[in-house]
């Protein structure tokens, strides 16, 4: 048995650690390591909205609905880096739900603004209360890195989409 096997204070420690901590460090690159911290993002917001009738992908959606006067569905493609298609599928499901409505684009006849309604803001606010303590825990345990993480987030973002505009 390797000394990996039989020392009870290192295999303590790395199941503490969870999953991760056992990936091989030469698999790792930034865009690898934003890959995983994303997929883990997304389980825990779904895991701290779920209950509220929305997930992780659909809150993100409310959010960015609930803090403007409603967006084209243009806009909202390019701000979830997602085809046309998936957005008009989601814009269904949110009129289905009547979380959204469609009213006209003051600045373009031709094209409409998603809005939410008094029931999508509810709906926002509820797993927003759900949210907010995950939130706050996430944010407790960075303490003083929150300022250099979303200021290289942000970094990251820009140099992703540059490339992505510049190679797509």
């Amino acid at each position: 048995m390797s000394r990996r096997e039989t020392d009870p204070t290192r295999a303590a420690k790395t199941a503490a650690q969870g999953p991760v901590a056992e990936l091989d460090a030469g698999l790792g690159n930034v865009l690898f390591d934003v890959w995983l911290v994303s997929r883990a993002t997304h389980a825990l917001v779904d895991d701290a909205v779920r209950s509220a009738g929305l997930d992780a992908d659909e809150f993100a959606i409310y959010s960015v609905l609930a803090s403007t006067e409603g967006m084209t569905p243009t806009e909202l493609a390019h701000w979830m880096a997602a085809p046309a298609t998936t957005v008009s599928s989601y814009v269904k499901r949110f009129e289905r739900r009547g979380h959204v409505r469609r009213v006209p684009n003051p600045d373009d006849r031709r094209s409409y603004r998603v809005q939410l309604t008094a029931d999508g803001r509810s709906a926002h606010r509820d797993a927003g209360e759900l949210f907010q303590p995950v939130l706050d825990e996430v944010t407790r345990r960075l303490g003083s890195e929150i300022p250099h993480v979303h200021r290289h987030l942000r970094s990251l973002h820009k140099v992703v989409t540059t490339v992505d505009g510049e190679t797509g």
